[in-house]
C-alpha cells in the first residue's frame, strides 16, 4: 500500500485557525508595555512617590491610610501560591528557651524572667529560591523563632544578616521582583547573578551595606547550627515601670560562626542539595542539639541620637565594639518535626506577634512588615484562622469576639461575640496593664503627614566600608571573587559599570579588583547622581548618599575569620564530620584509636573506601565502610584523615577519586591528618608548584603508627574549622 503525499497547508485559514488567531489578538490586547508611561496604582492613579510609605513625620510610624502602599503590598503578598513568596525553602525544629537571671531590669516580658523555660519552634530558610532549590545558594538565610509564652505567642522574625537591602517597606516588592527569576523566562533559580537584581541594586545605593554581607562567606554558612541570627530592626524593651529602651536582637551559635568556600558550596549543591536540612535533622536525631544564646544590644532612649547613623535605619547595624551584646538566655533545639507540611510549611511567623514588655520602633521597613505578614498568611494559609493551625496556636487561652471564617477550628460557646456587652457580663473583658494587658509605648509624635525619608538615613556607604575594612585579606579575596562571579553574569555593560561606581564609593581597591575581573575600568563617579525618579515635586537630593567616612575603623565581630581565631582555644569539635580514608590493608587499630578520640569529643566519623561492605586490616580484622569515593565527596566533611597501612595507601594512590578527595579537602582549607604510610597519599594529592602540603597550616602528620599525639593536634586543628590563609600561598579555592 503506497503512502499518500502530505497535504500542503491551505492558502486560507481553516475555521479553527481563524478562531485561534482571534484569541491571540484578544490576548495581545492584554499585553502591556510600560516604556514611556507614568507609574500608576491598579486604578490608574498616577503615583508621585513610590519609594516611601506615608508616615507621621520623616521618622514617624507608617500610616494605615497609605492606600498606595497597601495596594502594592497586598498584590505582592498574593502573587504566588501555594509556597511562600520568599523564604519558601525551609527546615524547622522544636526546642526550648531558658532565660538567664539578668533580664528583669530590661523588660517585663514573662518569658525573659529569671529561669523561665519556654517552648519554641525555629525555622531556617533561604530567601530567593523556591522550595525545590538548593540549601547552599549564595543568599540571606531566614532565622525565625516562635516562643509559646505564658502571655501569648511571640515571634522573633529575623535573618542571618543584621541589615536589609532597603530602608522602606514600599520597596520590598521591587526588591523581590528584582532578585527572583526573570519573569520572561523564569531564569535563573535561587541566585542573584542576573541582570534584574544588579540593575535594581545599581540604582539603590542604600543596599550597598548588605551587598557586602551577601558577597562574603556569611552568605555560605557551613551549617545552620553555625549561623548567627539577627532581628534586623530596632525594637523596644519595656520594663515593669514602663521605661523603654531600644534594642537589637542577636542569636549567637555556641558552635561558632563558620562558612564554606564558594566552589565548595557549588559542589555541595550537586552532591547533596539538602545538605543543611540533613545536617540539622541528623544532629538532633543523634542528640547533638543545636544551641544559641539570645542577646541584645541596648541603647537608652536618651542616647538614641548619639551615633553617626540612625537607629531606625534597617540598612545599618550597631557595631558590637560600640555596644556589646548582653546575653538574655539560651535556645536548644531538641526535637525534629513529625510532619513537614503540618509544621514547617504551615508555621506562620509575624513580627507583629509581640507580648507585654516588647514593642516596636518607627523603623519604616518594620512598620510595613506589620501589615504585610498578616496579609500574606491570609492568602497562603487559606483565611483568617491560620492562628488555629496547631503549630501556630498559642499555648495560653485565647478569648475574643472573632468568629467563623474559612477552616474555623474553635467551637465557641455562648450568645455574644462583641464588646461591650451585658448579656455575658462584658466578658471576655479587657485586661489592665497590671493584669498583663498589652499597652503600646506612649511615644509622643508631632509631625506632618509626608512621603519622605529622614535625612539621617542617607549615608549608604560608611557601614559598607566598615564591613569591608573589617574583613581579613582572604575574606576580602572571597568577596572580590563573589562580585566578579555575580556581576560577571550580568549581560548589560551599563549595569556592570554602575555597580563599579557604587563599589568605588565603598572602597577604591575593591572596585579596582572587581573591575579587573570584569575587563572594565572603574568609571568616574564625579557628578554622578542616581535619580530615583521620585516625582516632579520631590527633590532627589535627599536620596543621594554623601561620601563614606574616611576612617570607619574596624569591628572585630564582623569577620568570621577573626572571630574563629579568637575562639580557637574555646570551640569544641562537637558534630564535626571527619572522613577516614582507608581500604583493604589499612591499619585498623590506629583507625579505631582515632575514631574513639574523635567521638569522645562529639565528632562524627565515616570510613570512606574504594568499595562498600567491610575493609580488611593488616592483621585480618574487619571494619564496616560508610561510603565510597563514588557515593560521597570531601565537600560533605569538615576534616580528612588518611589511615596508615602500606597496602591500603598503595591502592588509594591508584584511585583518582581518592587522590581528588584529599586534593579538594586541601584546596578548601580543611584540616587534614595522615599517619605512617598515609602521608604518601598527601604527597600524591599536592598541587605542582604549591607550598609543600606537609608544611601547610592545618595539615598534621605522624611517622608513627600510634595516633595518640596526632589525634590531639588534629582535633586542635579541627577546632579552628578552616585555614583560609592557605589560599594566599597555594592554589586558591
Amino acid at each position: 500500500m503506497s503512502k499518500s503525499k502530505p497535504t500542503p497547508p491551505p492558502a486560507t485559514p481553516t475555521p479553527r485557525e481563524a478562531v485561534s488567531n482571534a484569541k491571540l489578538e484578544e490576548l495581545d490586547q492584554n499585553r502591556e508595555d510600560s516604556h514611556g508611561q507614568f507609574l500608576t496604582t491598579n486604578q490608574g492613579v498616577r503615583i508621585n512617590d513610590d519609594h516611601n510609605s506615608l508616615k507621621a513625620g520623616e521618622r514617624g510610624p507608617t500610616l494605615l491610610e497609605d492606600f498606595i502602599f497597601r495596594e502594592k503590598m497586598t498584590h505582592f503578598d498574593h502573587e504566588r501560591i501555594p509556597e511562600r513568596i520568599v523564604h519558601a525553602r525551609g527546615v524547622a525544629a522544636h526546642g526550648y528557651f531558658e532565660a538567664y537571671d539578668n533580664n528583669a531590669s530590661l523588660t517585663r516580658a514573662a518569658f525573659l524572667q529569671p529561669g523561665v523555660k519556654t517552648p519554641v519552634f525555629a525555622r531556617f530558610s533561604t530567601v530567593a529560591g523556591s522550595r525545590g532549590s538548593t540549601d547552599l545558594a549564595r543568599d540571606t538565610r531566614g532565622f525565625s523563632v516562635k516562643f509559646y509564652t505564658e502571655e501569648g505567642v511571640y515571634d522573633l522574625v529575623g535573618n542571618n544578616m543584621p541589615v536589609f537591602h532597603i530602608q522602606d517597606a514600599a520597596k520590598f516588592p521591587d526588591l523581590v521582583h528584582a532578585v527572583k527569576p526573570e519573569p520572561h523566562n523564569e531564569i535563573p533559580q535561587a541566585t542573584a547573578a542576573h541582570d534584574t537584581f544588579w540593575d535594581f541594586i545599581s540604582v539603590t545605593p542604600e543596599a550597598m551595606h548588605i551587598i557586602m554581607w551577601l558577597m562574603s562567606d556569611r552568605a555560605l554558612p557551613r551549617s545552620l547550627r553555625m549561623m548567627e541570627g539577627f532581628g534586623v530592626h530596632t525594637f523596644r524593651l519595656i520594663d515593669a515601670a514602663g521605661k523603654s529602651r531600644f534594642v537589637k536582637f542577636h542569636w549567637k551559635p555556641l558552635l561558632g560562626v563558620h562558612g564554606v568556600a564558594w566552589e565548595e558550596a557549588q559542589q555541595v549543591s550537586g552532591k547533596d542539595p539538602d545538605f543543611h536540612r540533613r545536617d540539622l535533622w541528623n544532629s538532633i536525631e543523634m542528640g547533638a542539639y543545636p544551641e544559641w544564646e539570645l542577646g541584645v544590644q541596648v541603647v537608652e532612649e536618651e542616647d538614641e541620637f548619639k551615633f553617626d547613623f540612625d537607629l531606625l535605619d534597617p540598612t545599618k547595624l550597631i557595631p558590637e565594639d560600640l555596644v556589646p551584646v548582653q546575653p538574655l538566655g539560651k535556645m536548644v533545639l531538641n526535637r525534629n518535626v513529625d510532619n513537614y507540611f503540618a509544621e514547617t510549611e504551615q508555621v506562620a511567623f509575624h513580627p507583629g506577634h509581640v507580648v507585654p514588655g516588647i514593642d516596636f520602633s518607627n523603623d519604616p521597613l518594620l512598620q510595613g512588615r506589620l501589615f504585610s505578614y498578616t496579609d500574606t498568611q491570609l492568602k497562603r494559609l487559606g483565611g483568617p484562622n491560620f492562628h488555629e493551625i496547631p503549630i501556630n496556636r498559642s499555648l495560653c487561652p485565647m478569648h475574643n469576639g472573632q468568629r467563623d471564617g474559612h477552616m474555623r477550628q474553635a467551637i465557641n460557646k455562648g450568645q455574644t461575640s462583641y464588646s461591650p456587652n451585658l448579656l455575658n457580663d462584658n466578658f471576655p473583658k479587657q485586661a489592665k496593664q497590671a493584669e498583663g494587658g498589652f499597652v503600646s509605648h506612649p511615644e509622643r509624635i508631632e509631625a506632618h503627614k509626608v512621603r519622605a525619608r529622614s535625612k539621617s538615613f542617607v549615608d549608604h556607604y560608611s557601614q559598607a566600608r566598615l564591613f569591608w575594612n573589617s574583613q581579613t585579606e582572604v575574606e576580602q579575596m572571597h568577596m572580590v571573587k563573589a562580585l566578579r562571579f555575580e556581576i560577571g553574569h550580568v549581560l548589560q555593560e551599563s549595569i556592570r559599570s554602575r555597580m563599579l561606581i557604587l563599589l568605588s564609593q565603598v572602597s577604591e581597591d575593591l572596585a579596582a579588583r572587581v573591575a579587573e575581573g570584569l575587563g572594565l575600568a572603574v568609571p568616574s563617579a564625579e557628578g554622578v547622581q542616581i535619580n530615583l525618579n521620585v516625582g516632579a515635586d520631590t527633590d532627589p537630593a535627599p536620596y543621594q548618599s554623601g561620601p563614606a567616612k574616611a576612617d570607619t575603623g574596624r569591628d572585630s565581630a564582623l569577620s568570621m575569620a577573626v572571630t574563629a581565631k579568637a575562639n580557637a582555644g574555646k570551640e569544641s569539635i562537637k558534630t564535626r564530620h571527619v572522613a577516614i580514608l582507608a581500604t583493604d590493608g589499612a591499619d585498623l587499630e590506629a583507625i579505631a584509636d582515632l575514631m574513639k578520640a574523635l567521638m569522645d569529643q562529639g565528632a562524627q566519623t565515616a570510613i570512606v573506601a574504594t568499595h562498600l561492605g567491610s575493609i580488611k586490616g593488616e592483621n585480618g580484622q574487619q571494619m564496616l565502610v560508610n561510603g565510597t569515593f563514588q557515593s560521597t565527596a570531601s565537600v560533605l566533611y569538615d576534616a580528612v584523615y588518611v589511615a596508615g597501612g602500606a597496602a591500603s595507601v598503595a591502592k588509594l594512590k591508584q584511585d583518582a577519586d581518592a587522590v581528588r578527595f584529599v586534593n579538594e579537602a586541601y584546596r578548601h582549607c580543611k584540616p587534614i591528618a595522615a599517619s605512617a604510610a598515609g602521608i604518601e597519599l598527601l604527597k600524591a594529592a599536592a598541587y605542582p608548584g604549591a607550598t609543600d602540603i606537609l608544611d601547610a597550616e592545618g595539615v598534621v602528620t605522624s611517622d608513627d603508627a600510634q595516633v595518640g599525639e596526632l589525634a590531639k593536634k588534629f582535633m586542635a586543628a579541627m577546632a579552628q574549622h578552616r585555614f583560609w590563609d592557605r589560599e594566599l600561598k597555594a592554589m586558591p579555592a
